[in-house]
Formats: C-alpha cells, sequence, structure tokens
C-alpha cells in the first residue's frame, strides 16, 4: 500500500498588517558589518525580528549581551537554548565602542538567561552602563533584563548602575505563562518590577506582552492591570509570530483595532505609554516611547 506523502505544517498567511519589506538598506548592511566586526550580538536577529531592517535602517539596534546562548527554553522565543560557556569580561567595552560609533542618543541593552551564572549575568549589564556612560554620556540606556531568578543583589546593582528605563517583558497571562515559559514564574516577574520601585523609586519600569498565544482579551487586560498594580510605567503589546514549527502555533491574529483598543485601555489603566500594535516589540522606537512618555500632550498619541 501507497503511504501517504508527508507534508510539512502549513503556516497560516499572515495578513497584510504584518507583511514587511525583507531588509537590504546601505545602512542596514553597514551596522551589520560592524556588529560582526566587534563580535556583538543583537536579539533583532536572534529572534527573527520583523522590524529589523526599519531599526537598522533608522541606525537602531538592541544590543544582546552575554553570549547567544540561553539556558531556557520558552516555547515562542526563536533564540538558541543550551548551556553557555563562560563569559566576556571585554564585551562592554566592545559594546561601548560601538554605540560611540553609531552615536547613539539612546541604546537598548538585553540578554539571554544565564541561569548558570549566581547573578544572572548582572555584573555585565552593569558593566555596559558604566562604559557607554563613560564614552557617550548623552546616550540614554535601556535595559530589558531576565528576572535573575529572583536575586534582589544583582537586580540592585542593574538599578545602581543607573539605566533610563528597566524593562522586563511578562510577555503572557498568567493562565498561558506556565505553557509558554515553563522556567519562569508569572508573580516573580510582578515581584521584580515591584522590587525595582522599591530599590529605586525613581525608576522607571516597563514590561511588554505577546499576544496571540492562546489567551483571551480579557486576560490581556488583567495582566496589564497586574503590571499597574506593581505601579509599572511603560507597556508594549505585540503580535505573536511564530518562529518554526517546534514553537507553540499561533492562536489568533489581533487586528490593528483590537491593538488600538488594548491602547486606549491601557492609557485609562495609568500607564505613561502604550506601544501596542501587530509590529510592536519591547525594543520598538524605545527612545520615542521613552520621550513620549514624560511629555503630557503624547500621552493620548497613537504607536
Amino acid at each position: 500500500m501507497t503511504q501517504p506523502k508527508k507534508t510539512l505544517e502549513s503556516r497560516p498567511r499572515l495578513p497584510e498588517w504584518l507583511k514587511v519589506q525583507m531588509p537590504g538598506s546601505p545602512r542596514y548592511m553597514q551596522l551589520k558589518e560592524l556588529m560582526r566586526s566587534q563580535e556583538l550580538h543583537t536579539v533583532c536577529e536572534e529572534a527573527h525580528c520583523p522590524n529589523i531592517g526599519e531599526c537598522w535602517g533608522r541606525g537602531t539596534a538592541t544590543f544582546m549581551i552575554l553570549g547567544d546562548i540561553c539556558t531556557r527554553r520558552c516555547h515562542y522565543c526563536a533564540v538558541t537554548t543550551g548551556r553557555p560557556v563562560g563569559i566576556d569580561l571585554k564585551e562592554p567595552k566592545r559594546l561601548a565602542e560601538t554605540v560611540k560609533a553609531m552615536g547613539l542618543r539612546y541604546c537598548v541593552i538585553t540578554s539571554v538567561n544565564r541561569d548558570d551564572l549566581p547573578d544572572g549575568g548582572a555584573y555585565i549589564f552593569a558593566a555596559c552602563i558604566n562604559r557607554i556612560r563613560e564614552v557617550l554620556p548623552e546616550c540614554r540606556i535601556e535595559v530589558l533584563i531576565p528576572d535573575f531568578a529572583g536575586n534582589w543583589d544583582a537586580l540592585r546593582r542593574v538599578i545602581e548602575a543607573g539605566p533610563a528605563v528597566l524593562n522586563h517583558n511578562i510577555e503572557s497571562t498568567v493562565r498561558v505563562f506556565p505553557r509558554v515559559r515553563p522556567k519562569g514564574k508569572y508573580r516573580l516577574s510582578l515581584d521584580l518590577l515591584a522590587k525595582a520601585k522599591e530599590i529605586d523609586p525613581a525608576t522607571v519600569t516597563k514590561s511588554g506582552i505577546i499576544v496571540g498565544m492562546g489567551e483571551t482579551a480579557d486576560e490581556v487586560l488583567d495582566t496589564m492591570r497586574d503590571l499597574r498594580g506593581v505601579d509599572c510605567d511603560l507597556l508594549t503589546i505585540g503580535q505573536y509570530l511564530r518562529p518554526s514549527a517546534k514553537h507553540i502555533a499561533i492562536d489568533r491574529f489581533y487586528t490593528p483595532a483590537e491593538f488600538e483598543e488594548l491602547r486606549v485601555a491601557g492609557l485609562d489603566l495609568g500607564f505613561k505609554h502604550v506601544a501596542s500594535g501587530p509590529l510592536v516589540r519591547s525594543s520598538y522606537h524605545a527612545d520615542e516611547q521613552h520621550d513620549a512618555a514624560f511629555v503630557p500632550s503624547a500621552l493620548g498619541s497613537g504607536s
């Protein structure tokens, strides 16, 4: 008997509002070469961000420190999972030199999870902030940090380095969270944001939610309320896009109108700024979001 041919799992057709141009501008190519020459990683590449062409074309990028191998396996994330080896103590210097060469006025730094390190990599985060400030004092620095497995001394070290924004993404709702982030804890993410304010009440905190992973709109609103409950200042909301067939399937595509409803709801809850849209990611136009958050007239503008 002839066996039926195996076919690859079909991917849902992307709505028109999720289609972007392939990257390839001169600025994009220049920045890519600069990253390679300095042996730096970006979350733009590692996480297959759909905005890489736009952001790199305007000379901005989110640097990913502490290597490109993550100790956790989140079921929505494209970053490689495995066992990292050591840390690169020269990375802060190379990163600072790159930021200076780019002439950035706003820099975003994130990392893989490094549960193999006692402080989760907080020392390198702080060193990067301090080194950038030495070579380019006018550059504001946003950090997108892991949960440090609840190590508050590690969190304190990062905060005392003085980032302009401390970002930690909660990613999903309390019901969906265990399925998509099995090595993380919903409550721990909230506790981290609350602890940041306790360590330094002036800390500007930020978080992000990915939708389309099986949650309901009401659950998204509940998560937004939870974030405001720990005085989170800034919020991003974006559409989940499946990196490969090995990752969880897309539950549904939110429409631009639904993203706008969530943005307005977030402002009503008291966030200083909400960037909500199909292609929004946690560091998408982060400089503009930070600036808008502290200009009262901008609070009602779209994102």
